[in-house]
């Protein structure tokens, strides 16, 4: 994720008041990447991470690593934000999709 972010910095316009968080959020997923997995592969109903398209598979990793390791982030916008990437990036089922698995995977952390 670190060489994606590099590569997204290069080839974009991204304000620079932005890049402290992208780079605490690909930190933060750096170090709990094992623990992202695990929580979304106990959200997804018949589903396994390696069966996902991969951009659904990235919005809903950024959406879990927001949700349980970046605190000033609320939850629900977290999922706001993912459904938002998955409309923009996804596939015509993505945002739907990626609401019900954050939802899940926020109603399992909230137990």
């Amino acid at each position: 994720m670190e060489r994606a972010l590099t590569e997204t910095l290069r080839q974009r316009l991204v304000a620079p008041r932005r890049i402290p968080y992208l780079e605490r959020l690909v930190e933060a997923f750096r170090v709990r990447s094992a623990e992202v997995d695990e929580a979304l592969a106990a959200a997804l109903d018949n589903w396994t991470l390696d069966r996902l398209s991969l951009m659904d598979r990235g919005i809903l990793r950024l959406g879990v690593t927001e949700m349980l390791y970046l605190e000033d982030i609320p939850p629900k916008v977290a999922i706001q934000e993912a459904v938002r990437l998955g409309e923009r990036y996804g596939g015509r089922e993505s945002p739907r999709f990626v609401n019900g698995v954050l939802d899940a995977v926020l109603r399992q952390a909230e137990k």
